[in-house]
């Protein structure tokens, strides 16, 4: 095989990095806490509970945007900055760098809060 020219190698070798840089930045658009509203007794809550919260953190979105739980009667913590007040429970706001990017009102069932879930974290950033 033909030795490359100094030329060619350099253009092997930054298309090799190009290619490296885009696969280490093609992760999810979105990614930081999940923040869990919830309330004493809520029935759906229990549900999440049971359905999600035993398998949460071992899961990629779990890895991506760890679960913190928020008692609803204690007020949004000063600590993040919601698009809106939340008042159904339980709500799961995704926030990055303590600011609302997306949020999931009420749990329904295990498919339709990965599902959405999955829409929030994947959601391509947006100008502000």
């Amino acid at each position: 095989m033909a030795s490359l020219s100094s030329r060619a190698r350099r253009a092997v070798a930054f298309g090799t990095c190009a290619a490296l840089c885009v696969l280490l930045l093609s992760g999810p658009s979105r990614a930081g806490e999940l923040v869990m509203f919830e309330r004493s007794g809520c029935p759906w809550c229990q549900r999440f509970d049971a359905e999600i919260s035993p398998i949460y953190d071992r899961t990629d979105e779990g890895r991506q945007a760890p679960l913190r739980r928020v008692d609803m009667r204690a007020g949004v913590p000063g600590d993040l900055a919601l698009a809106a007040p939340v008042r159904f429970a339980p709500t799961f706001v995704l926030v990055e760098e303590g600011r609302e990017v997306g949020r999931i009102t009420g749990y329904m069932s295990d498919d339709a809060f990965w599902g959405m879930l999955g829409s929030l974290i994947h959601k391509p950033a947006q100008s502000q």
